[in-house]
């Protein structure tokens, strides 16, 4: 068969025929798409979700009756007065002048209001060795943490004149200036490395510079186009700083990995000889048919996360899903285009320690050839080890426990303010964190609410639920009152959550209940970690069903197999599980904690779980589809079964093992972060495309498509109607007679 004599059909094909055509052309729609995305997106602007969006429940109806009431909270601050032996007590003279000097010395810098003395707001712990000085950070809450610094050094001054005082500060906008100093830097750093990682990786893959900059490049302009799509497409579904991260570590991983399945066939079609056109022709209706059918899957596991109802979720399920799709839509696109024009060029900047390895390595992967080589001698045992070895590893993920993880989980002792954090909650169970009920009534004066919110404050202690002290702001010309409640149990969320349900089911209804025309949802940190666990909780088996299915329906109409659809979800269940089990014994029981610099916290950051498996499901299916695709091929080409077999893994290892590399160096980035819920992402995304790319597609596919032979390709009868979404032979030599089925029919894989 001659270079010229090549049929291609399909979407993918298509597109790169369009594109090697009509070379300027192409490349020039894609800088005008870039350009005029950027562009809109920029004069839009973004609309970020509302705290009132975050959350249903109470949690979203306290923050609704905030906004319509039209009350910005200000951030509240807290100084810890504290006796560092058992002499002092907060009784005594020098006790008395450090809080007057607290006082005074934070009403002069002039940045804050509504300064309160322990002794008017009997905020003075149970053994009398510590006391607490509130008050509000004037000007807007979101940027407190930029004017806190002069507070912060008027506090440091007391404390330098009364050294048998401990003397600290915390709240909402020494944290938020705590963190900013100590992380934003580390998150900044994270997202600029992990270009340079991408690129690294990609030069020791290609040997050649042009050849490696192109993925980065594809991808990077995706990430470009798709953040002034997410500026236009907040007006509709408001975004977050959460889904610009999000689409930033997808759209990197993506974008480069599609790049590098293109590219890589290419290379490897010109190697054996085909002349350029005949390369990309081939390139585009495989490798580029490989990348349509990922990227819808992932598209489609991305889109699951809007059934949540979780404004967030949706938000970074979007922003992924336009990412996905602009860079799959690239790839099939402008980089035929691209490639077209460079011809040859593509090699330029070879590196030279690179070249012998490149000449002398030919197409399989010498490791993979002798892995496979036992796998497919005895696919029983493999399958038996390897299935066992990942349920071993997902077992501890039947133990999960879910939950927002506070000050003292997230950053360990690493800063001081998480010690002050545990040295407030240990005087003041709660106090750091309290619940806040938000009242609204038609008169917040009238006397039967007084005296409600009066009952309320009284039982919310002898319940049990706080220790006090319970305080109560009103805002008259709104009708509405705070009310402040440390709940028992501080920093322990079980016991924290507790005191919460005796507040909501007990004495609440007993108090502001009885009173017509009033609302009370409770808010606060501990609510709305409970808030948003029941809502995930209720979410998961949608979310679950939709992506399963509609992966398994892709999976079916692209191979045309009901045997490779049930078992590439199978497979990719199996390794979520796996990473899901990971996580648990790292994270929550501290096993092996510090090899990866963590610790054990007891819990996995409420919304890992749902988000770990959208995101695994959708990007496994990156290698799957590529694997398979070239079984495919082989199969149809006249190859026995396990010889096909044996042909697409040692085949694809190469470009495999590089889209792996790439996909856990950036994601272990994230594993490096001080925060433990990023740390948790990092180390289970890593941790997950590592067992996908090794145990899963070198492993455990190869000897289940063993074990079925040519069941591999079973379609029922009734099943035959469904549209042909698979792509033609590709042009090479055929090395036995075609394939054919049991009844010597020529076989349609």
């Amino acid at each position: 068969m001659g270079n010229g004599d090549i049929r291609v059909r399909g979407l993918a094909a298509r597109a790169g025929g369009w594109s090697a055509r009509h070379r300027w052309a192409a490349v020039g729609i894609w800088v005008l798409f870039v350009v005029l995305a950027m562009g809109l997106g920029s004069a839009a602007g973004r609309v970020d979700v509302e705290d009132s969006d975050q959350l249903k429940g109470e949690t979203h109806t306290a923050a609704r009756i905030i906004e319509d009431a039209g009350i910005d909270e200000p951030a509240g601050e807290t100084v810890l007065i504290q006796a560092r032996g058992a002499g002092l007590k907060a009784t005594d003279a020098e006790f008395r002048d450090a809080v007057g000097a607290v006082v005074r010395a934070v009403e002069g810098t002039g940045r804050v209001t509504d300064v309160t003395s322990p002794y008017d707001t009997k905020t003075i712990s149970k053994d009398g060795r510590s006391a607490l000085v509130q008050f509000d950070m004037r000007g807007e809450p979101d940027t407190a943490g930029e004017r806190v610094e002069p507070v912060l050094k008027a506090v440091e001054g007391v404390q330098r004149d009364h050294e048998a005082l401990r003397i600290e500060e915390i709240g909402g906008a020494s944290m938020m200036k705590t963190f900013d100093d100590a992380f934003g830097d580390d998150f900044k750093k994270a997202e600029y490395s992990a270009v340079p990682v991408a690129l690294g990786i990609l030069l020791i893959a290609f040997g050649a510079l042009v050849a490696a900059l192109l993925p980065v490049l594809l991808a990077i302009t995706a990430i470009m186009a798709t953040m002034g799509l997410m500026g236009l497409v907040s007006h509709v579904m408001p975004m977050s700083e959460t889904a610009n991260s999000v689409m930033l570590l997808v759209g990197l991983a993506v974008g480069v990995d599609y790049c590098l399945f293109y590219l890589r066939r290419e290379r490897e079609e010109r190697e054996a000889g085909r002349d350029a056109q005949t390369a990309l022709r081939i390139a585009a209706a495989t490798s580029g048919r490989a990348i349509v059918v990922s990227g819808v899957t992932v598209c489609v596991a991305m889109a699951g996360m809007l059934f949540t109802g979780l404004a967030e979720f949706e938000a970074m399920g979007l922003a992924s899903l336009m990412v996905v799709a602009v860079a799959m839509v690239g790839s099939v696109t402008v980089l035929p285009a691209l490639l077209s024009l460079l011809g040859e060029r593509v090699e330029k900047g070879r590196l030279p320690f690179l070249r012998r390895r490149k000449r002398g390595g030919g197409q399989d992967s010498r490791f993979w050839t002798a892995v496979l080589r036992r796998v497919l001698a005895k696919p029983v045992i493999a399958v038996v080890v390897a299935a066992g070895a990942l349920l071993a590893i997902a077992a501890p993920a039947l133990g999960m426990k879910t939950q927002q993880l506070t000050l003292d989980q997230e950053f360990g002792d690493s800063l001081p303010i998480v010690q002050t954090y545990n040295r407030l909650n240990d005087a003041f169970p709660g106090g750091s964190e309290p619940a806040e009920v938000v009242v609204r009534a038609d008169d917040i004066n009238a006397p039967e609410v007084k005296s409600a919110l009066a009952d309320f404050r009284d039982r919310a202690i002898s319940s049990g639920a706080s220790r006090g002290p319970v305080e109560i702001k009103l805002h008259d010309a709104q009708n509405v009152a705070f009310v402040y409640v440390p709940l028992v149990g501080g920093s322990d969320q079980d016991k924290a959550g507790a005191s919460l349900d005796t507040l909501r089911d007990e004495v609440r209804p007993a108090t502001l209940g009885k009173v017509d025309g009033v609302e009370a949802p409770i808010t606060g940190q501990v609510a709305g970690s409970k808030d948003f666990n029941d809502q995930l909780a209720g979410a998961v088996v949608p979310v679950f069903a939709f992506v399963v299915v509609f992966a398994f329906a892709l999976m079916l109409l692209s191979f045309r197999s009901l045997t490779i659809a049930v078992t590439s979800i199978v497979l990719n269940l199996l390794s979520v599980g796996a990473a899901y089990g990971i996580l648990v014994a790292v994270f929550q029981h501290g096993w092996g904690a510090s090899l990866v610099g963590a610790e054990g916290v007891g819990a996995i950051i409420t919304w890992l779980p749902l988000f770990l498996f959208v995101i695994l499901f959708g990007l496994s299916m990156d290698y799957h589809v590529f694997v398979v695709s070239r079984i495919r091929e082989a199969r149809l080409r006249g190859l026995a079964t396990k010889d096909a077999i044996r042909h697409g893994v040692v085949t694809t290892a190469g470009v495999v093992t590089s889209a792996a590399v790439i996909m856990v160096a950036v994601f272990a980035i994230f594993g490096t972060l001080s925060m433990q819920s990023m740390k948790q992402m990092g180390v289970g995304l890593a941790a997950a495309v590592l067992i996908d790319a090794t145990i899963i597609r070198g492993v455990l596919l190869p000897a289940v498509m063993a074990l079925l032979g040519e069941r591999n390709w079973y379609l029922p009868k009734w099943l035959h109607r469904l549209p042909d979404l698979t792509h033609d032979e590709t042009p090479q030599a055929v090395t036995g007679p075609a394939a054919r089925d049991d009844q010597g029919e020529p076989l349609k894989v």
